[in-house]
């Protein structure tokens, strides 16, 4: 068994998209020594569909398990969105954690937040971990805008055990936040309408715009709405966009000739994972969207029960 790892060291979101103060990467290491005890072959810096093709692939393996990833960003379309200062969540979180495991910062490569206003975008796991390293860096202040309504603190009436519960949550990073700055760094029902800069190109400051409820009278679906007249400046000097993700990246699914749903995930028949391209499995994230790394756990064993009977012709597994 051969795993390809596009970054240079194994562990991809895993190890530089989580900050290092919530998963320390000794636990990532561990398991890796333990796979290649058991004669698992890890290559890395090798991007499938770019540095080797589907096709090179195809003919040295018997199967194929694609697991990379929903890693497609969902940008934020307004004035000033090429400001420089201005990143995908991701992004900024791998530039620090990378230069972080490289050099204890030392290479100067890690985007900072340090003495700038950050403001961060989108609420969620992601949104959460800029929230956190941000202030660690030493930001001036927080602020994280979240579409949606503040969600209730106690279960209502239409949320009963056993469902999940639909309440408020207080992560890590906002905690901190409380604890640094005195306040939640969370404004609900708001969005960015405008970036604006500075003569060298720079982000300074972003125009945010309440948002309310609407039914869309085409579609009938409930839209969250700019209200006329609640636009407010603030300082930002650091952006950073955790709007979530599109799926799988185009460039690896056109590689396989794979065809994808009406959200980019890799399609398969219901409960299966291999794909219309024999021999080709997905699974994780670029197989049901993105979710929880639990998920990606539960997804990687099943795929690998049904690549093992497509082998055997049945499984232990």
């Amino acid at each position: 068994m051969t795993v390809y790892e596009r970054k240079d060291r194994i562990g991809g979101l895993l190890r530089y998209g989580i900050p290092n103060m919530k998963l320390d990467k000794k636990v990532i290491d561990r398991r890796i020594s333990l796979m290649e005890e058991e004669g698992i072959v890890f290559k890395t810096g090798v991007d499938v569909g770019k540095d080797i093709t589907a096709g090179e692939l195809l003919k040295q393996y018997d199967r194929v398990v694609l697991a990379c990833g929903a890693s497609e960003p969902r940008d934020i379309n307004v004035p000033g969105r090429e400001a420089k200062g201005i990143y995908y969540a991701v992004d900024y979180l791998t530039s620090v954690t990378k230069s972080l495991l490289d050099s204890d910062f030392k290479d100067g490569k890690a985007v900072t937040a340090k003495d700038k206003h950050v403001l961060v975008i989108g609420g969620g796991d992601t949104g959460n971990d800029c929230v956190g390293t941000a202030i660690r860096q030493g930001a001036k202040s927080v602020t994280q805008l979240e579409m949606m309504p503040k969600p209730s603190e106690e279960r209502t009436a239409a949320n009963p055990w056993p469902q999940w519960p639909k309440v408020l949550k207080t992560d890590y990073g906002q905690e901190e936040a409380i604890a640094v700055f005195g306040s939640d760094p969370r404004v609900y029902q708001t969005t960015v309408k405008e970036f604006q800069k500075d003569k060298s190109g720079n982000v300074r400051k972003a125009v945010i715009v309440k948002l309310e409820p609407k039914k869309d009278k085409k579609t009938g679906r409930i839209m969250m709405t700019p209200v006329d007249g609640t636009e407010e400046t603030i300082d930002a000097q650091l952006v950073l966009i955790a709007a979530g993700f599109l799926g799988s990246q185009k460039y690896v699914t056109e590689s396989f000739g794979i065809a994808v749903d009406g959200r980019s995930n890799v399609s398969t028949e219901a409960g299966h994972y291999e794909t219309a391209v024999p021999g080709v499995f997905a699974a994780g994230d670029m197989h049901r969207g993105q979710s929880l790394v639990v998920w990606a756990i539960h997804e990687g064993r099943e795929a690998a029960r049904e690549v093992d009977a497509s082998l055997m012709g049945y499984s232990n597994l």
